[in-house]
């Protein structure tokens, strides 16, 4: 027989996911489910599936499984939805949010409108940027450190493109580049996520300076494909943006979805991301 499993679907920029409330419902295999409920065409419909789960160390616990059903460590645009649905469903009901994720637990502040939560600010922690811990594998310097992985340029099916690799709590390949609009993604995107140099394959953003403010990009997700958003990828495209020289420390990043701002701190070293949440509809899921 059928059973029938409530749900919320909530997007950020763009940037959907299914979320399952883990304190009333029960997920035996998330990963099996997430595959088939994030299916456009027989499924939801999403580019994967979240669980909000109880916590030891913070308010709650986020497990985030891409649409091909592997698990990731973090998501910038699903821990602000995050925060959203604790506080609509009175789990938690506060503007401070803390988030226990693969990454880390993150403080997520929630933003208001007429007396709804409409987005979020979430301090992201600090990026990661030696190469082992992204992971990205490189070559060892004489002295037994590792130096940083910007603007290097790297063999990608016979084309040299330069590589910033930045972690967010999971892996990023930023590519600085003109006529992102007119990249051929589904081609492409797989030979970055699946390249050698990535031991835990890579999410890949493809970004265009606007100015020392303004920042385009598009992103092969890993695990999912091309999406509208990445919030984790906004967030090492601002990091990789400061080491590069092409912008300063506050920068909007602008996908496909929408925009988020994107601050990195340097007196903490933390990395702020600020942008919205939006709940779309619920309802239940036979399984």
């Amino acid at each position: 027989m059928a059973v029938a499993l409530r749900f919320t679907k909530m997007q950020g920029i763009g940037n959907d996911y299914v979320y399952i409330n883990g304190f009333q419902e029960r997920i035996d295999s998330p990963g099996d489910l997430a595959r088939k409920i994030s299916d456009r065409h027989f499924g939801i419909g999403s580019d994967g599936l979240v669980l909000i789960l109880p916590s030891a160390t913070a308010d709650v616990r986020m497990r985030m499984f891409n649409a091909d059903g592997s698990e990731s460590e973090m998501c910038g645009n699903a821990v602000r939805c995050v925060g959203k649905y604790v506080y609509d469903h009175g789990i938690q009901v506060k503007d401070v949010i803390t988030v226990e994720t693969r990454a880390g637990v993150k403080i997520v502040r929630l933003l208001f409108e007429a007396g709804k939560v409409c987005g979020a600010t979430v301090d992201m922690g600090e990026p990661e940027l030696h190469p082992a811990r992204i992971p990205v594998l490189t070559e060892t310097s004489g002295d037994g450190s590792q130096q940083r992985f910007v603007a290097r340029p790297v063999d990608v099916n016979g084309q040299l493109y330069e590589i910033t690799a930045v972690s967010m709590g999971n892996p990023h390949a930023v590519i600085f580049m003109k006529g992102i609009d007119d990249l051929d993604l589904p081609r492409i995107g797989p030979r970055f996520e699946h390249h050698p140099l990535f031991p835990k394959r890579t999410n890949t953003e493809f970004a265009e300076v606007i100015s020392s403010t303004k920042v385009r990009m598009r992103v092969w997700e890993r695990g999912a494909g091309e999406t509208l958003a990445c919030g984790t990828g906004a967030c090492a495209v601002a990091v990789a943006c400061v080491l590069n020289g092409y912008a300063g420390r506050d920068v909007e990043v602008e996908l496909k979805g929408g925009s988020l701002h994107i601050h990195w701190d340097e007196a903490s070293n933390h990395v702020y991301m600020t942008g919205g949440a939006v709940t779309v509809f619920s309802g239940e899921y036979y399984i």
